[in-house]
Order: structure tokens, then sequence, then C-alpha cells
């Protein structure tokens, strides 16, 4: 495991130190928690004492539990992240949510934990600007092969679980969580848990999609409905500001893909603008008929 990434781990339930084996190939603390490393991952989840939750409204009513260490173990194995099969739609409407967070990120931001790191698109593009990247995720497969396909001294990967981060505080300039916190049963604990791994003046950035109207299925499993792409939440300004009253800390908000460009495959023209050219058209197709796709939300830490 890098050097840099064992410095920043304590264990995730206790907060203890976390010392490596000789070999390597596992992490224990002084009381005996011990977290196995495999191919310089290290997997940092209590699976035997995880609990399985009922809070969301959807599990409540229907009286059903959501496991979501074992959801998104088998997420990553039936959805390649790393696959380009996307639609032209939905690869400009990507491209464009991933510049804007690349615009977010402070010029002098150095450490950054991706959390749900996906195609680990962030390390990817963030190595080459000389940045220190850590790749997390809950699944055991999108970390290492982030790892695997961009490998770097700078490029660490962690399985981990965003409620229990095996970070010591202030450990990170930046966090990145984008398309995660709409996963979530509890979206504030998440983003307390999350800001209290970023430095002081350092900056957590979330995106998630706007005022979705989720749409469910029937399970063909369990005969319950099911949201499409597992969404639990949906955000606009509004509710964002009820959710985040407890946090003292500037925030910002901002959305773009207007959905009217994409349906109108207007995207095909403006695919070759630079970021900042499309940004101007896409805030002028919104104040004219407010139809984004996507929210940004970008926290500074006092």
């Amino acid at each position: 495991m890098k050097h840099f990434l064992i410095s920043k781990l304590v264990d995730p339930y206790s907060g203890e130190e976390l010392i490596s084996s000789p070999q390597n190939d596992y992490l224990q603390t002084a009381t005996g928690n011990t977290y196995f490393i495999k191919d310089e991952i290290a997997v940092m989840i209590d699976t035997a004492g995880r609990s399985i939750n009922n809070e969301t409204e959807l599990h409540k009513s229907f009286d059903s539990n959501f496991d979501y260490f074992k959801h998104y173990e088998i997420d990553a194995l039936q959805f390649d992240y790393f696959k380009d099969d996307e639609q032209s739609t939905t690869k400009q409407e990507r491209k464009r949510s991933r510049q804007a967070i690349i615009n977010a990120v402070p010029k002098n931001t150095f450490s950054i934990l991706d959390v749900g790191c996906g195609s680990g698109w962030v390390a990817e593009y963030f190595l080459k600007q000389g940045k220190q990247i850590i790749s997390a995720d809950i699944s055991s497969t999108n970390p290492a092969k982030a790892l695997a396909k961009f490998p770097h001294q700078n490029h660490a990967g962690i399985v981990c679980d965003a409620f229990n981060l095996p970070f010591k505080n202030n450990s990170f300039d930046c966090i990145i969580a984008s398309e995660v916190i709409e996963h979530v049963h509890d979206p504030a604990v998440f983003v307390e848990s999350l800001l209290q791994k970023v430095k002081r003046g350092g900056t957590l950035i979330l995106v998630t999609p706007y005022n979705e109207k989720i749409e469910y299925s029937l399970c063909v499993h369990c005969n319950k409905p099911t949201p499409k792409s597992a969404h639990l939440h949906s955000f606009n300004e509004e509710n964002i500001k009820v959710l985040f009253h407890r946090l003292t800390y500037k925030t910002f908000t901002e959305v773009y893909c207007n959905k009217y460009i994409l349906k109108l495959r207007l995207y095909n023209l403006l695919s070759f603008l630079p970021f900042s050219l499309w940004r101007i058209l896409d805030n002028l197709a919104n104040n004219f008929v407010k139809k984004p796709t996507t929210f940004l939300i970008k926290i500074v830490r006092d």
C-alpha cells in the first residue's frame, strides 16, 4: 500500500491507529481489529458487524431492508463502469458534468478523495495535474479496476463505507462524491461524515440529478416497487437547504445540462465548444426554460 494512504488511515469504527503487518497483507489495531489488504487495496469494512437498514421512506413503506454493502458489491459486478457504451446524449451530459466538477476543484488542491469512484475518471484527470488521489468505493471491484487502469505513485485505492470512513479527520483538501448522495439511506449523515475528513478551508463537491422525478418499476424478484438506478432521493435548491440546515459552512449550488438542449440534440453542435462558452449558453437556456438535469453542491469548510 502507498505510504501516503497508510498515514491517513484509522480504524473506521473505533478511530484507533492502524499498524501494517510485516508482509503488508493486513492492517491491525492494538486491540486486534484486522483489515486485510489485497493487491494494495485494504478492505476497511466490517462486513460481519454491518447493519442492514430500512430507514428510507421506500423501505419503511414496504417493510423491507436495504443491505447496501451487498447491493453495491453486486452492482459493480453486474455493471461495468469502465465500459464505454453510453448513448451520445449521456456521453455529452457526463462530459459537461465532469468539466463542472473539475472547474469547482480549487487550484491549490493536492489531496483528493473520490468517494464512489466508479470508472476512476477523477484519478485519470487529476493525476495528470500532479494531484494525489484516493479512489474509494463500497465495492471492491471499482477501486481495483481504477488502480489497475491508472497506476501511479500518487494513486491509491480503498474499499470503505462513506458512513464510517477510515481516515483521520481533516485529511483531504477536496472530497468529490459524484452521483452518490441520491443512493444513500441518510443524505444528511452522509454529508456530515464526509465533511469531517475535509481540511479546514477544503472543499466537498457533491453532484446529483436535479429535481429528478424518480421512476419505479416492479421488481421481478420480490414483486415490490424499486426505483430506477436505485435512486432513493431527489434534490433541488429548497430541500438541500433543509438537508443542510445544521451546516454553518459556505455552500454554493449550480445547475447545468439543460434538458431541451439534450432532447433537441443540440449537444452535437455544442460538443466542440470549450466549457466556459458552453456554460454561458447552457445558463441562457436554463434562464429561458429552467430544465437542468444536473445539480452541483460545493461546500467550503471554514
